[in-house]
């Protein structure tokens, strides 16, 4: 009765007239980012960061939240149509989704993926729900010691889960670290790596950092890649509701892509991209017709589709439950909730329950939205992606500079943007995935401040950390995932799985 009773007052949240008309602005921007490569929901979430300020908490984080999962949908739109992935998470749903498109299947391929994300999203949603009220009874018996080791478990797991070189993974957290002490220390007063300048002495601010990274850096990395040739499905599009035949090839990679983007999504470092090319693993393992794989098999375009808008949505549950951010997009929407006042965290639960549970049900709207808009807007869709890249980067950089002046009228934000701007695109030059730095970054001083806590509970005995069950059990599952994704044979076997 307790999760029905929380849902209704969730919904009655979610209906208000002002709610509801930025649900629709966020799907709708969502879709509108996922379409067009080079931006993505960090950098546009992090733009809008500046115009959150004067909306009330729940309209600004229902926006935001739709603008998260919204970008899943449109980036799989043009990955069937036009065979780019507007996001990442769709890259695998352009091998066999565009293939059904030239088929002349570009209706059943679009269907396929809309009923298999509403599905997924609609099941993500009551698994938050389901799931809340427990994870925020468990985080109460967290302490400084607990939130600590679970940070340490976060950073591990992102390592562990990202692409690309361990080692350059493991300097990516350790630099995010290192960003995250900039600033006067709380605690003795001192400065630390200010470098004389003022402007730093209040930290690194995140949203200059993440624009810079995601935006700027993204934008300077397609530039020097050339214009891409884009060759688009212009035929008209007939036949948009599946055969029989489809369904049932369909129903178990979108049950199955469900359940494994649920679980996956709430992993630190996981979310829509690891779980939709897990799903895609799966279903090519489990399929009768593995061979037409990568030549239109419907379930290469179900499975993943269903898996990354569950993984996006249940990668809120550690964010709005133990306030610790999965994903890079959920370390924003934490800078938007502080920005409001708000604790996120098992407290928020009691302190502002309408707005926890408004938030959850919006996200049950915000799906049904996407699935109304998702076709209808194919043909405006197509036409954006004929202009070329050239026009639209000086766009990009206008609203990323004027969305990080605004933040507090600085002109030295700026600056930290560009900085960070050309570092990111040096990472991508070096295969060096920048969402460990920034997790690294936003935690960093969270986990310094609890470290602190424990040692000042202890009296300086670091046993603390090994005396408490829970937190002795976070710390090994961390260092054994460590110890075992550096032996020579799961290494080998983890870049396999990731190549593949």
């Amino acid at each position: 009765m307790d999760l029905i009773s929380n849902l209704a007052l969730g919904f009655s949240e979610a209906f208000s007239s002002t709610n509801l008309l930025y649900a629709f602005l966020g799907c709708l921007l969502g879709t509108l980012i996922g379409v067009l490569p080079g931006l993505g929901p960090a950098a546009t979430i992090a733009m809008l960061l500046p115009i959150t300020f004067t909306l009330d908490p729940s309209a600004a984080l229902i926006m935001l939240a739709g603008i998260y999962y919204g970008a899943q949908y449109g980036g799989s739109t043009t990955a069937i149509l036009v065979n780019i992935p507007g996001e990442a998470s769709s890259v695998v749903t352009a091998l066999d989704g565009y293939q059904m498109a030239r088929q002349g299947r570009a209706g059943v391929a679009l269907s396929t993926a809309a009923i298999g994300s509403f599905v997924a999203g609609s099941v993500a949603t009551l698994a938050i729900a389901a799931l809340a009220v427990p994870l925020a009874g468990l985080a109460l018996k967290f302490h400084a010691a607990e939130y600590f080791a679970l940070m340490v478990l976060g950073l591990i797991a992102s390592v562990v889960l990202a692409q690309g070189s361990l080692l350059k993974a493991l300097a990516m957290i350790v630099l995010g670290l290192i960003a995250g002490t900039v600033g006067i220390d709380v605690t003795s007063g001192s400065y630390r790596l200010t470098f004389g300048f003022v402007d730093l002495l209040d930290g690194l601010d995140i949203v200059a950092v993440a624009m810079g990274l995601f935006g700027l850096g993204e934008v300077i990395h397609n530039l020097t890649r050339g214009e891409e040739r884009r060759t688009a499905y212009t035929s008209q599009i007939r036949g948009l509701l599946p055969a029989r035949s489809d369904i049932r090839r369909m129903s178990g990679p979108v049950a199955r892509g469900t359940l494994l983007g649920t679980v996956l999504g709430i992993l630190p470092g996981g979310g829509a991209l690891l779980s939709s090319f897990a799903s895609y693993a799966v279903e090519k393992r489990l399929s009768p017709f593995p061979q037409e794989f990568g030549k239109g098999a419907i379930e290469g375009v179900a499975g993943p589709e269903s898996a990354n808008n569950a993984g996006a949505q249940t990668s809120f549950i550690p964010m709005l439950t133990l306030g610790i951010p999965s994903n890079v997009i959920m370390a924003l929407m934490i800078g938007a909730m502080m920005v409001h006042g708000i604790q996120p965290g098992p407290s928020m639960m009691t302190d502002q329950p309408a707005l926890f549970w408004g938030l959850i049900a919006s996200m049950w709207i915000g799906n049904l939205m996407l699935l109304v808009l998702n076709l209808p807007l194919i043909g405006i869709w197509v036409r954006l992606l004929t202009l070329p890249y050239k026009y639209l980067f000086l766009g990009i950089m206008t609203f990323c500079a004027i969305g990080v002046y605004t933040l507090a009228s600085n002109s030295a934000d700026i600056y930290i943007m560009v900085f960070f701007g050309f570092l990111g695109f040096v990472f991508r030059r070096l295969d060096c995935e920048p969402a460990p730095f920034l997790l690294a970054l936003v935690l960093g001083p969270m986990m310094e401040e609890y470290l602190r806590r424990a040692m000042l509970l202890s009296r300086g005995d670091p046993m603390i950390f090994i005396e408490r069950p829970i937190s002795a059990t976070l710390l090994s599952i961390a260092l054994i995932s460590l110890l075992a994704v550096s032996l020579p044979a799961i290494r080998r076997k983890r870049d396999e799985a990731l190549q593949e």
